[in-house]
């Protein structure tokens, strides 16, 4: 599999990497509902078997359950240690209810509770999980993350769902390796502004939710999204809901005749479109199973047409 250097590292990482939001399982209003943990180490093993060489997870996907089923995930591995990237400033209290905190106490708590639940010496990939308006905060969190750096906890340190005001302010403590934003193509917004600037920069991007939660995978129908059950965050969002929903699925039926062509599934094509902004490092696919990760590895061999893309731009356009 092809592979690009993030950012200002030394990692170079995979087209695609797996992504571990879902099988943090149930038990915080985040959750996409329930998922068995030997499921998730299989997807993960698959995953690395066909070449993924890097894995996203984050102390907030199922209150620190998913980084603890990484660390069982490649305990259990034998091949080639992929790189490990996770998640600091969201905590949650005693009832599963998540908040942001980036004061310098809890960061580096934070930061010794991943480490023990990865099960390693140094997180390669640090990163602040969202940005809060407190005036300060964020300067005082990325400050505690260029520290923890020198100590050697850290390998390299980013940030995710960042404004470009929030990075310039960010690199005037220390140099940023990656961005983490949200990236597909119902959402486009980091195309005006922040692509360009992390380009210049030499910021790696690293986005999430190519597929967008699922919805453009070629799975998800109107019977299907009407009966997601309540601990499925995916009922509430405006995207999953008429009258988007319908302007989403139709979207997905023209990437369904692109990868009919190529023998690719919808959620390969979706995948693949984002890997094509030069300013994109590899994208982030959350998977479950063995299934899912066969379904999407096909996206680095992607080819588009300019046909194909003038489909896709007309679609998009209504």
């Amino acid at each position: 599999m092809d592979k690009k250097r993030l950012g200002n590292s030394d990692m170079e990482l995979t087209r695609i990497g797996l992504g571990t939001w879902a099988i943090g399982g149930l038990g915080y209003q985040y959750s996409w509902g329930p998922q068995d943990d030997q499921e998730s180490i299989k997807a993960i093993h698959r995953g690395l078997e066909l070449g993924m060489n890097w894995i996203d997870t984050a102390a907030g996907y199922g209150l620190g359950h998913a980084e603890e089923v990484v660390a069982q995930a490649l305990s259990e591995w034998s091949g080639p240690r992929p790189y490990v990237f996770t998640k600091c400033g969201l905590t949650w209290d005693d009832e599963g209810n998540i908040s942001n905190a980036l004061y310098a106490e809890s960061l580096r708590q934070e930061c010794e509770d991943s480490l023990r639940r990865l099960r390693v010496e140094a997180i390669d990939l640090f990163q602040i999980h969202w940005p809060t308006d407190v005036s300060g905060e964020n300067e005082e969190a990325w400050e505690t993350l260029a520290s923890l750096q020198k100590e050697g906890k850290l390998r390299w340190i980013g940030l995710s769902n960042f404004s470009v005001e929030q990075m310039q302010s960010a690199q005037t403590i220390a140099p940023i390796t990656s961005l983490q934003p949200p990236y597909s193509l119902i959402r486009r917004e980091i195309e005006a502004e922040i692509l360009p600037f992390c380009s210049q920069e030499n910021i790696g991007v690293i986005p999430y939710s190519p597929m967008f939660s699922g919805l453009l995978t070629g799975a998800m129908t109107k019977e299907r999204a009407a009966s997601l059950p309540d601990n499925d965050w995916r009922g509430k969002d405006p995207e999953f809901i008429e009258p988007k929903l319908s302007q989403n699925l139709k979207l997905v039926e023209g990437l369904k005749e692109i990868g009919a062509k190529q023998g690719r599934s919808v959620a390969e094509v979706a995948i693949a479109w984002t890997l094509l902004h030069p300013a994109i490092t590899g994208s982030i696919v959350g998977v479950r199973n063995v299934s899912q990760v066969d379904g999407i590895i096909g996206a680095v061999d992607v080819e588009f047409s300019k046909e194909d893309l003038a489909k896709i731009d007309a679609l998009l356009s209504h």
